[in-house]
């Protein structure tokens, strides 16, 4: 009698589409063993016990198509890999890696299935999976396990692993454009679009970030000076260098004063309204132990406000308040703080929360604060006595509808003088719907790299779509990101058709990329030797700033492994459906299981592109209706089926009569090429080049590449002509 237990038997993180989604899944080979005669009906206690360990799995519409459709199907009975499915979303739903979607499916094998789910980080993907195994045979076991501390281990993983809400936010916005993205780092540098087209972020710097331009913002001192110049109010002050001078400074500019860290950000270090010596001498320690530079300057009265400028153009602004405690007669003041302050859910310690938590021990401007009115944090305030704890650093309401067009205009030129294309802007002001000279307000800062996360999360107000603006400023709505890519699937002559279709780009003009079975290849450089019909391969195509198209060949098991190395192509090729006998490692032995591989070529096919498809394979034919494009068949002989019905309804074709090439747009023909006088196809040549020549020409004249062009191409191309390695003999690209 077989285990009941679930045994993992393979995991393969699909990176790119794949035959499950469009979206990089987790695909894990499951064996539940005796469980197999164990549906979930049959087990005691098993649904009360799953339910009320995750209770959000309410929310899983499962096949039925509603809200509780899982549970049904739980109650009615349901095999324990399909469970596991659901049980691993939800997990990563608790780790805060918003998921949804999954796939349970048997193999040819009695009790191994193939699970798939969506996973936004492999990392933690795998945890969820694994923790989800041990919760369910939990469940089923009648044993105790511990969710509450499950969660929060995942969530740590997700915190740690992830993208943080600033970088998300941009690429949300750019997916939703359907611009695609790459990320580059374990941290937050990402690439958006593709290759030449791409641009960069790493949270909200971009790549037209000038590093000049940061340096600049990063020194108070500095920025200050050149807004003055250029007629932007400041607060006068200048840079001091001991405690005294700071006093000294404080006389020369006129009570109160703020002293503050030429180059610490997020507040940190910043005493405001200092009225005496002490109070001043006091700040400039606080400030000191921030930074190696302390300024001192002006008070400029009124509320703390952050502008978002981007592209020179203000998309976002949020009002500061000061943070207060009122007393209890019982209470002390760091009580009062947990109590009153920290317990607001909109405080947190991570990059997820708009407010911060409020930490005496790590914010001596705190407890420099609490001095200045007589207390210290565990000093015990008089019923209903109120007390000053922040005056700064609390910026999350948003004001965004309310900022004077003058008040725009002087920040975004602030943000020019600087230099910086996104800019955090911090301006004092009593009321940000006035002029500024009507009310002696003033910018103090100009920040690079600001959080989005005020604006996004605000504690009051409209959440702005500042990652959008950013993604509009990078890539302009009438561009994509993208490249021409051509992707070419099938078993036989796929190499050669993505060899001759990267030749006849590069006659075209372009810098091409090729990833293929014979190497890598960027413009007439081999720079990889082997197989690199790889998704890895395929991904540093993509991440060259120098190709222009690029071509990828994608074996059946590649995309089993793997998944594409692209979220679109502009031309998706298919030559044939074969080869389903030499993929039983993967539990497929069909062609009807290959088509369903093979198809994910035609899946990705944008709606302004083209799928070539060979018509004299019927399963190829059928995925004509899977292509979100146009269509071109190809074939040896002009009568198939497939091309007789496909120019009869004005579709484009190409095939062989009396020995010539001929392209067919409807009843229109061209005749391009005599295969004998072609390199591939001449006498004595294998005859499924010309197959393979079919398929190429067909990706060519789908690139729009001229026929003339096309034709020149053929005639000089060479299946074993040499091509030079990274190091080897160079010739010129171009």
């Amino acid at each position: 009698m077989k285990n009941k237990n679930i045994q993992f038997l393979r995991i393969m993180h699909l990176s790119g589409p794949n035959i499950w989604t469009y979206r990089p899944v987790l695909e894990a080979w499951v064996d539940i063993g005796g469980l197999e005669d164990s549906p979930s009906n049959t087990i005691p206690g098993f649904y009360e016990r799953l339910t009320a360990w995750l209770p959000g799995l309410i929310e899983h519409r499962c096949g039925v198509g509603e809200r509780g459709g899982f549970l049904q199907r739980l109650r009615e009975g349901t095999w324990p890999a399909h469970i596991l499915e659901h049980v691993t979303l939800e997990l990563q739903n608790l780790a805060g890696m918003k998921v949804g979607f999954g796939k349970a499916r048997e193999t040819s094998v009695r009790g191994v299935y193939k699970v798939a789910v969506r996973t936004r980080n492999e990392q933690v993907g795998r945890a969820c999976l694994h923790a989800g195994r041990d919760l369910l045979m939990a469940a089923i076991e009648d044993r105790p396990f511990d969710v509450a501390a499950t969660a929060e281990q995942l969530r740590a993983l997700t915190d740690n692993l992830c993208l943080g809400p600033s970088t998300a936010c941009i690429v949300d916005a750019a997916s939703e454009r359907h611009i695609p993205f790459i990320r580059l780092t374990d941290g937050n540098l990402v690439q958006l679009g593709y290759a030449a087209h791409q641009r960069r972020i790493w949270t909200a710097e971009t790549d037209q970030t000038a590093a000049i331009a940061e340096a600049i913002a990063s020194d108070k001192d500095l920025t200050k000076s050149l807004l003055h110049s250029c007629g932007i109010p400041v607060p006068e002050g200048r840079i001091v260098d001991s405690a005294q001078d700071a006093w000294e400074a404080a006389g020369e500019i006129g009570l109160p004063v703020v002293v503050k860290p030429v180059d610490a950000n997020h507040g940190r270090g910043v005493s405001l309204d200092l009225m005496t010596q002490a109070h001043v001498e006091a700040a400039y320690a606080v400030a000191r132990a921030e930074s190696s530079k302390v300024i001192v300057e002006r008070y400029v009265p009124g509320n703390e406000h952050r502008l978002l400028v981007v592209g020179g153009r203000v998309v976002a602004a949020a009002r500061g308040e000061a943070a207060w405690v009122k007393g209890d007669g019982r209470s002390t003041i760091v009580g009062l703080i947990d109590s009153q302050l920290n317990s607001d859910p909109r405080r947190g310690t991570t990059e997820d929360y708009p407010l911060n938590r409020i930490l005496i021990d790590e914010e001596p401007a705190i407890r420099l604060e609490l001095t200045r009115q007589g207390f210290n944090p565990e000093s015990i305030p008089a019923a209903s006595q109120e007390i000053l704890i922040q005056r700064n650093g609390n910026v999350a309401i948003d004001v965004t509808d309310a900022v004077h067009p003058e008040v725009c205009a002087m920040v975004s030129l602030a943000a020019r003088v600087i230099g910086l294309d996104v800019a955090g802007v911090d301006v004092v002001a009593a009321d940000i719907s006035r002029p500024l000279d009507e009310q002696h307000g003033a910018i103090v800062e100009v920040n690079a790299g600001p959080g989005l996360l005020m604006h996004l999360k605000p504690a009051q107000g409209e959440p702005r779509p500042v990652g959008r603006a950013i993604v509009d400023h990078l890539i302009p709505q009438s561009e994509s990101g993208r490249i021409p890519i051509v992707g070419v699937s099938g078993a036989n002559g796929t190499t050669l058709v993505a060899r001759l279709v990267a030749s006849l780009l590069h006659l075209s003009g372009r810098y091409v990329g090729l990833a293929c079975s014979d190497g890598l290849y960027m413009g007439r450089r081999q720079v990889e030797r082997g197989n690199c019909a790889t998704w890895q391969a395929g991904q540093r195509l993509l991440m060259s700033r120098a190709v222009e198209a690029a071509v990828f060949e994608h074996p059946a098991a590649a995309i089993l492994r793997e998944g594409l190395a692209y979220d679109r192509c502009q031309v998706g090729v298919v030559t044939d459906v074969s080869g389903a006998d030499t993929l039983g490692e993967f539990y497929i032995s069909e062609p009807d299981q290959l088509y369903n591989v093979l198809r994910t070529q035609m899946d990705v096919v944008l709606p302004d592109g083209v799928a070539v498809l060979n018509a004299d394979d019927e399963l190829v034919v059928k995925m004509a209706p899977l292509c979100d494009g146009a269509v071109i068949f190809f074939g040896l002989d002009p009568q198939l089926a497939a091309i007789t019905e496909h120019r009869g309804k004005g579709g484009r074709a190409l095939f062989v009569r009396d020995g010539q090439i001929m392209l067919a747009s409807g009843p229109n023909e061209v005749n391009l090429a005599k295969l004998s006088a072609l390199p591939l196809t001449r006498p004595g040549q294998p005859g499924h080049h010309t197959a393979s020549l079919l398929a190429a020409v067909g990706a060519a004249w789908a690139l729009d590449i001229s026929p003339e062009l096309i034709c020149a191409g053929i005639e000089t191309f060479e299946r074993d002509q040499p091509v030079n390695p990274l190091f080897g003999h160079a010739t010129r690209d171009h």
